[in-house]
């Protein structure tokens, strides 16, 4: 069931059980500080920690070495990591004979992708590839976590699958201490995709396409379903530019501020029939709906929420709800009835009971009682005695010829889809900020008393481009791509490489993505936000 799925290997805990971390693309203080905090713990305690990342983030004064690469050639360096491991034989023969299928194709395919011709590429020092090479590849104990600086790419999901080609290579696979973990980019997005908020699978990770899968719902149902995968959210964009796509139904999102070059997605959204937005504060995209439909806030509720490590954990309502509001599932249940569909549920615990039954396998030990008396629990949890599963894959490690091969899947480094030119020579990589969250929607709102690092945007750049630029630290600027461009103040500071600027996209005064591109991964239709070519101006 998790071969190719989106599920981590293993758990937070195994952070203080690895020898060896490699942190790519995650800047974890800001976007998922209580991590950071566990990550820095396990420093502390003999943790050797490697942060591999275009900025001087916060994680580096923990670092053993920072390998400062350049935005978007994470497969150069990663393949050069496999290109040492394998020339220097830093991994088990037998091993990769039992448990993989593709090691020669592998072996081919990084044969070019030498320290020296990846430094190259990565500006990362050949001699700092080989040494973080042999780190991870000896450690016994190597975890690798990522976040959306890795998946943010319009090469993506070659990204992860060179990440899994390298954990699979040193056998850091199937053991405590060692696994990769996708640090998610919002909350609750771990549980999303696994209650079936993806275009290809039904709840549990079961597949659309698959007739056995789409029986079983279909009976549980009462209803037929369709035998073709959905569209992702970009395709959604494209179908309703070109009219094909009349109506929209957002809940919990903001799009026209969160999603790549925001007028190419306003007018898209714009165009369809009816546009109806569930959503707690009347937003950006709220704003221009025809019908806002006001939901409760997660302290309004009962539930369950999915960690980013496969642990379900309770939620309870702390606060009476707002009036005039319902839950979530409440909408959508008098919503089907109104529709001719007899949806009909009395509680959360009843659907989470559903889910259950239906994928026994993944959550069917995993009731209310338990979460009232044990707290989290890790799935998959088939039965109510079963303890939950701490390591995924650990079938590796048992010393037993496997019928189903883990395959390595041989990548090759592209460039980002707008590379810089004279007219635009810096690139732009978005992010977020500690204090606040996403689109802001919800952050902004906070009393007058509170003091916050940062209150409005800026766009970060190294002191030698400011300088070039006769720009100085506070003044207001002009960032423009090809799409648009938007008046912000400067942060000057050494945490930039030169070439590279940032911004997030937190605030509706500055819209960062009225300025990036809509290029997007082919296979999971994720964006590229994490590079596009821009420039600089005083005002």
């Amino acid at each position: 069931m998790f071969g190719g799925s989106g599920a981590p290997t293993n758990r937070f805990e195994d952070f203080d059980q690895a020898k060896v971390l490699l942190l790519i693309g995650s800047n974890t203080t800001e976007a998922h500080p209580i991590v950071a905090n566990r990550i820095k713990k396990a420093v502390k305690a003999g943790l050797r920690l490697f942060v591999i990342d275009p900025r001087k983030i916060d994680m580096v004064k923990s670092a053993e070495k920072h390998l400062q690469l350049k935005v978007g050639s994470d497969i150069a360096l990663l393949n050069a990591m496999i290109h040492v491991i394998i020339k220097e034989e830093l991994y088990d023969t037998e091993y990769i004979a039992r448990v993989s299928e593709g090691f020669e194709e592998l072996k081919d395919k990084v044969e070019r992708y030498t320290p020296e011709y990846a430094a190259e590429i990565t500006r990362v020092p050949a001699e700092d590839i080989r040494e973080v090479a042999r780190a991870y590849a000896q450690a016994g104990q190597g975890m690798i976590a990522y976040t959306l600086g890795i998946t943010e790419h319009h090469f993506g999901v070659n990204n992860v699958l060179d990440i899994a080609n390298i954990a699979l290579l040193t056998g850091n696979i199937g053991k405590e201490g060692t696994g990769i973990l996708p640090l998610r980019g919002q909350n609750n997005v771990q549980g999303a995709g696994d209650m079936g908020c993806l275009p290809n699978q039904f709840v549990g990770g079961l597949k659309v396409g698959n007739e056995e899968h789409r029986k079983l719902f279909e009976d549980a149902w009462g209803v037929s379903l369709p035998r073709h995968n959905g569209h992702t959210q970009t395709a959604m964009l494209e179908k309703m530019s070109e009219g094909k796509m009349k109506a929209l139904y957002i809940i919990g999102e903001n799009p026209i501020m969160a999603d790549v070059n925001m007028h190419h997605t306003t007018a898209a959204i714009k165009n369809v029939d009816l546009l109806i937005v569930q959503d707690l504060f009347l937003h950006e995209t709220a704003k221009i709906a025809d019908v806002v439909l006001p939901a409760r806030s997660w302290a309004e509720v009962d539930g369950t929420y999915i960690n980013a490590d496969r642990r379900v954990q309770r939620t309870r309502k702390g606060i009476e709800a707002h009036l005039n509001t319902k839950e979530d599932w409440q909408i959508l249940c008098e919503l089907a009835q109104l529709m001719g569909y007899n949806m009909d549920y009395s509680s959360s615990e009843e659907i989470w009971n559903e889910v259950r039954t239906l994928v026994p396998e993944m959550f069917g030990g995993m009731s209310y009682e338990r979460f009232d008396r044990e707290g989290g629990l890790h799935y998959p949890c088939p039965t109510i005695d079963h303890p939950g599963t701490f390591v995924l894959h650990e079938r590796f490690h048992q010393g037993i010829e496997l019928k189903e091969k883990s395959k390595f899947v041989p990548v090759d480094f592209c460039l980002p889809a707008e590379p810089t030119c004279p007219d635009y020579p810096f690139t732009l990589t978005t992010g977020r900020r500690l204090e606040q969250y996403n689109t802001h929607s919800q952050t902004r709102y906070y009393p007058a008393n509170i003091k916050l690092k940062q209150t409005e945007e800026t766009v970060d750049m190294h002191e030698e481009d400011a300088c070039a630029l006769t720009i100085e630290d506070g003044e207001y600027v002009f960032v423009e791509s090809r799409r648009g461009k938007v008046k912000v103040k400067a942060k000057v500071c050494k945490k930039m490489q030169r070439g590279d600027v940032f911004m997030s996209f937190h605030w509706a005064e500055v819209p960062t993505n009225a300025l990036t591109l809509d290029e997007f991964d082919p296979i999971s239709g994720t964006a590229e936000y994490k590079a596009c070519a821009v420039k600089v101006y005083k005002i």
